[in-house]
């Protein structure tokens, strides 16, 4: 990786950063959530889509606040490094992070694995959707060895392109559907109240699908004019894909039941143009998904890397360089990927999906909380406001475990035990490292100063 590509203050534009998080936020949600949320929601699953973006703006409020304060290409370390100091809360809860981003990294390299195939008859069960999903890892992390220039160009093409594909998609199919919804006459029977429960779970699916905005506060200084250009985007992003998954939500119960959109979970966009434009609509279709999954990755590649990166640098977690030439952020590339394939090899989008719901929601009442009780009066951030997303995070990820305790109760116990993997890792390993003095070969490479990190990154001031 050239030396191009370490952090670049003001190198991403409000438009580039908002192509960014909407890159990661549509490449996952609709393609690869609308019928798992369906399944949970019944016909009521557009207003889970609604519900979780209002989650997700009660959650977006602390970043904004935060990001306003405190901007750093460390994004959620630093906050949590602030709020908590050197400290096992700091460690975990970031790590916690970026693994709920790999993890949205092999969901979405499942996803374009499975609609590539669709054109040809196979089925998501098939051999090939985890390779073609490595394929795509493999892919972004070429791309992200580039520069910033090439990814905010790709992601900013790539943003328009799907977004005006997903909504010509969503256009057609409902003006040939006569603006129907199929589903609602499954919602006024009994079969179709799928219970408060597995309709909350549902929610916590689908804040997954707007979590991507998390992105944009990992970029930090690399934004233009960062103290107000990181919210805007933040603001912008979720507005934008609230409105492409509703049309989209709607598109596809105009021509599926409920019961079609379930069966069809893992492509239920390709199977609801089928009837619209035959294989016509099932290309297009097949095409914004690769444009929307392959996008989403690489900015999520970019994100986390970047994030692993002042992880490694702060010195809370454990980095080796395992004989890798180059600078630390190559080296977190590299883990980033091979993580991620890993995943994508192992795991089925369902329960993909159920890991990142879990970590994610974890860490976010993590944020919540460290605002609240300790830089509240830094950022003059309101605490009613903080505490109802913390109340709507725990809500959601209490009725998201009840269901999966009940459906997939050894998903339950691979997430709850992650959890208290990482914590326990991050433990020791502060035990075992109890000061970041930045003299750790490990930790910064002895020919490259840029990886020596300040005492403020390394949380001295907190």
């Amino acid at each position: 990786m050239s030396g191009q590509n370490d952090y670049k203050a003001g190198s991403l534009s409000l438009f580039a950063v908002i192509a960014m998080g909407t890159g990661v936020m549509i490449g996952a949600g609709i393609f690869a959530l609308t019928g798992q949320i369906a399944e949970l929601a019944g016909a009521w699953y557009p207003l889970a889509f609604v519900l979780a973006a209002v989650v997700s703006a009660f959650s977006a409020y602390s970043y904004v606040q935060l990001s306003a304060a405190y901007p750093s290409a460390g994004g959620i370390a630093m906050y949590l490094s602030k709020a908590y100091g050197r400290s096992v809360i700091t460690g975990g809860c970031a790590l916690l992070m970026a693994l709920s981003m790999v993890i949205n990294e092999s969901l979405v390299a499942r996803t374009f694995g499975t609609y590539v195939l669709q054109p040809f008859g196979l089925s998501e069960d098939s051999a090939l959707v985890p390779w073609l999903g490595v394929a795509l890892i493999v892919f972004a992390f070429t791309v992200n060895v580039a520069t910033n220039r090439w990814i905010s160009t790709i992601s900013m093409v790539a943003a328009i392109a799907k977004v005006g594909g997903i909504l010509l998609f969503a256009g057609v199919t409902l003006w040939y559907a006569d603006f129907g919804y199929r589903p609602l006459e499954a919602a006024t029977t009994a079969d179709g109240d799928p219970g408060l429960a597995s309709f909350m779970a549902a929610v916590a699916l689908g804040i997954l699908a707007y979590k991507g905005f998390t992105t944009i506060t990992n970029s930090g200084d690399e934004v233009e004019n960062p103290e107000r250009n990181v919210g805007r985007a933040i603001i912008v992003s979720l507005v934008l894909c609230l409105v492409v998954y509703l049309a989209v939500a709607w598109a596809v119960g105009s021509t599926l039941s409920i019961d079609e959109i379930i069966a069809a979970r893992d492509y239920s966009l390709a199977e609801a143009s089928r009837p619209v434009l035959g294989q016509y609509g099932l290309w297009l279709t097949v095409g914004v998904a690769i444009i929307a999954t392959a996008s989403g990755l690489l900015a999520s590649v970019f994100a986390v890397s970047r994030m692993l990166a002042m992880l490694t640098k702060m010195e809370l977690v454990p980095h080796r360089h395992f004989g890798m030439p180059g600078r630390i952020q190559l080296h977190t590339l590299v883990y980033t990927v091979v993580i991620a394939s890993i995943l994508t090899l192992l795991f089925d989008l369902a329960r993909i999906a159920s890991l990142g719901a879990i970590f994610y929601l974890v860490m976010d009442i993590a944020i919540h909380w460290g605002l609240l009780r300790h830089l509240r009066a830094d950022t003059g951030a309101r605490p009613a406001i903080i505490v109802a997303a913390i109340v709507l995070d725990a809500v959601a990820l209490l009725a998201f475990l009840w269901m999966k305790l009940d459906s997939d109760p050894m998903i339950v116990w691979i997430g709850v035990g992650g959890v208290a993997a990482v914590f326990a890792i991050t433990a020791v390993f502060l035990r075992l490292h109890g000061e970041a003095r930045g003299d750790d070969p490990n930790y910064n490479l002895p020919d490259s100063s840029a990886n020596t990190p300040t005492q403020q990154e390394r949380g001295g001031d907190s």
